[in-house]
């Protein structure tokens, strides 16, 4: 493969990855309106990193000034639902927490395709 060829292929991976990371950080401000608004000086997402993966990301300062981080991730697997937060071990969701977490996904995917991608539900 000549030189020019390397140098066109790095370059649209890079574009591409570029574009990647733009489309998932809209997602995921999306995604982090979704439950109501985001207090002023905190941050939200709430996004689908892949086909069986979920995040739901959260910063904010309380009112002592200490800063809090909390990250819980979701897999999908064929034997349920499993959450981890702040790298904790995974937990089985409960059938209350699945029914919300499904509620969460469709209302998601309703607002991406709306605001993101123009399609109606």
């Amino acid at each position: 493969m000549s030189l020019l060829a390397k140098l066109f292929l790095q370059h649209q991976d890079e574009r591409n990855a570029r574009l990647y990371r733009e489309i998932l950080t809209r997602e995921a401000e999306i995604g982090g309106k979704l439950f109501g608004e985001v207090r002023p000086g905190a941050h939200r997402e709430f996004f689908c990193l892949d086909r069986y993966t979920w995040i739901w990301h959260e910063e904010w300062t309380d009112s002592q000034g200490k800063h809090h981080l909390v990250t819980t991730r979701y897999d999908i697997r064929p034997n349920g639902i499993f959450k981890a937060q702040d790298n904790q071990p995974y937990q089985l969701l409960s059938e209350l927490e699945t029914i919300h977490f499904c509620k969460a996904i469709k209302a998601y995917n309703k607002a991406v395709n709306a605001e993101l991608y123009g399609l109606a539900a």
